[in-house]
């Protein structure tokens, strides 16, 4: 069989080979992995977590290409582009680099079957290991023990955050989502969690092993006011002093959650400081300058568009308190879209006091919910607000921008296709252009 020539030839192909688009397990990665034979002296950072990876994948990027460090980035899923998952010195790496690599990974298959996500991963070390990189970092796509990105030992291992979600693949308790999170600690090197009430089941993994455990608010943390944050870690030995680091800029990235990524992100500099030294001028700026779209991003303009990919409990509570934070709007329009396996009832119930106006989207797909069904599950939290149905997000949002005024707000959220829907359709327009990555 002959090969796609183009990346959309094969990404169609992906999507159609394998039945199950999320097969947990590291064995077929690893066999095809070994037949690639592909190796990179660079320092491997993977990032996991139920929410936060995002921003901190990003945030990380942004201060050590300021440190001077040329930088891979493995992120997922993607908004507009596929390419935007892969990025090479802070670019995208183009169709055909990706056609290249999957062509590589392909070869090495032979008969062992890939899922989509499985053989982007792969496609993506294939392209890091043909470049001279001194950092890859690598997100981590489900849970941890068992994503493909686990295949790849990393120097530093951060887990962002743990909370309900993927209840189907990782289990139906905090416990058992964070033993799968804690997954991706490795023996003797740096594990930092950066959630402040890590469960018992990362505790007693990352002690099971022997790594090197970091906690936020034992170990690291911060403190500070609206003009500056700082930012102390507590030494090892017990003859050294402890490390501050005064005097920051809040990172670009919008949200009250983002000192404990930027803090996350500062304890793994800290703990590879002999590899990858990073000077603090390096660090400010590179949390300044750090953009990550989809992520309670502000678009400039009137009226205010936030695009927000919160599809979970936890997601769903901090963005509600960053709408509080806001300030003052006369009406807010929600344009939201979600899946089916989504806890819908508790993600809406927690910005029903934020929202004035549900403008509600069918999604695509297997998982899509039917706007008519995530309309019913709606009311049934008790919203009694004006509400309407539509087949597409891009619609529904083009509705909205009819009817807001231009002092209202309009909230995008639920999904990433949510999301990507909207930043689809308000490119092609020209209106509140995002600048994108």
């Amino acid at each position: 069989m002959s090969l796609p020539k183009t990346l959309d030839a094969w990404l169609g192909l992906l999507e159609s080979r394998h039945a199950r688009s999320i097969q947990l397990g590291l064995e077929r990665v690893e066999v095809v992995c070994s037949r690639m034979a592909c190796a990179s002296d660079a320092v491997i950072i993977t990032v996991g977590g139920t929410n936060g990876k995002g921003s901190t994948c990003a945030m990380l990027e942004a201060v050590l290409r300021a440190g001077g460090y040329r930088v891979g980035l493995y992120t997922s899923p993607h908004l507009l582009r596929y390419n935007e998952r892969v990025r090479i010195d802070g670019r995208e790496v183009d169709d055909a680099t990706l056609v290249d690599a999957f062509d590589a990974v392909e070869a090495a298959r032979e008969d062992t079957p890939l899922t989509y996500f499985e053989h982007g991963t792969l496609a993506a070390w294939y392209a890091f290991c043909r470049e001279p990189l001194d950092v890859i970092v690598l997100e981590v796509g489900l849970g941890g023990r068992l994503d493909a990105v686990n295949v790849f030992d990393s120097d530093c291992a951060i887990v962002t955050s743990i909370a309900m979600d993927h209840q189907d693949y990782l289990g139906d308790t905090r416990e058992a989502i964070g033993h799968e999170k804690a997954g991706i600690f490795r023996k003797g090197r740096a594990a930092i969690c950066a959630d402040p009430q890590p469960p018992e089941s990362l505790l007693l993994h990352a002690e099971r092993i022997d790594a090197e455990l970091w906690l936020i608010g034992r170990d690291f943390g911060h403190s500070g006011d609206r003009q500056q944050w700082s930012w102390w870690c507590a030494p090892r030995a017990l003859e050294a002093a402890p490390v501050r680091r005064a005097g920051l800029a809040f990172p670009a990235l919008r949200g009250v959650n983002q000192l404990l990524n930027a803090s996350a992100v500062l304890m793994s500099l800290e703990v590879l400081r002999d590899r990858i030294p990073v000077a603090m001028q390096a660090v400010r700026e590179g949390l300044m300058h750090v953009e990550l779209p989809g992520r309670f991003q502000v678009l400039p303009g009137r009226p205010t568009v936030v695009l927000d990919v919160a599809h979970n409990v936890q997601a769903a509570g901090v963005l509600a308190e960053n709408l509080f934070s806001m300030g003052f709007f006369p009406e807010t329009w929600a344009v939201v879209g979600m899946y089916a396996d989504k806890d819908v009832e508790g993600v809406v119930g927690l910005l029903a006091g934020r929202i004035d106006h549900w403008y509600v989207a069918s999604l695509d797909g297997p998982r899509g919910l039917s706007s008519e069904a995530l309309a019913a599950r709606v009311r049934a939290t008790g919203i009694d607000a004006d509400m309407r149905c539509f087949d597409r997000p891009e619609e529904a949002y083009r509705a909205v921008r009819k009817s807001a005024s231009d002092d209202d707000r309009i909230v995008v959220f639920g999904s990433f296709m949510t999301v990507s829907g909207v930043m689809a359709a308000i490119g092609s327009s020209g209106a509140h252009a995002p600048r994108v990555r």
